[in-house]
């Protein structure tokens, strides 16, 4: 169920590949869920303006979207490892690094698979 959605500057050095790999165990460790349950999406920016706008600035924003029910310190351990995890898929200089858990209404959210 968790969906993650990772904006990112493009061009930026970041192995995407390899975070995907480590972040999805993650997850499901973290909140009890499965690997297969785990869906990311990468999604290079197309125009950004960052601090001052001077050159060499990068960000990397991720959002991941999990069902409610899980405690505020459940989903900061997340916002924690994950973070972490950014950190060393990521290089560079000048690099935000930003990770967000929002909760998704179980009542209201929807899914199937075909």
């Amino acid at each position: 169920m968790p969906q993650i959605f990772v904006d990112h500057s493009s061009g930026l050095a970041f192995d995407r590949r390899g975070f995907a790999t480590e972040l999805h165990p993650l997850v499901a460790a973290v909140i009890n869920t499965t690997v297969e349950a785990c869906k990311t999406r990468f999604r290079g920016t197309e125009e950004e303006f960052l601090g001052d706008g001077g050159p060499g600035r990068a960000a990397v924003y991720l959002e991941l979207k999990v069902l409610a029910g899980r405690s505020p310190q459940t989903r900061a351990e997340l916002s924690e490892a994950v973070l972490g995890l950014l950190k060393r898929h990521v290089t560079g200089e000048r690099v935000h690094l930003a990770v967000n858990v929002v909760e998704l209404d179980p009542a209201i959210y929807r899914a199937a698979s075909l």
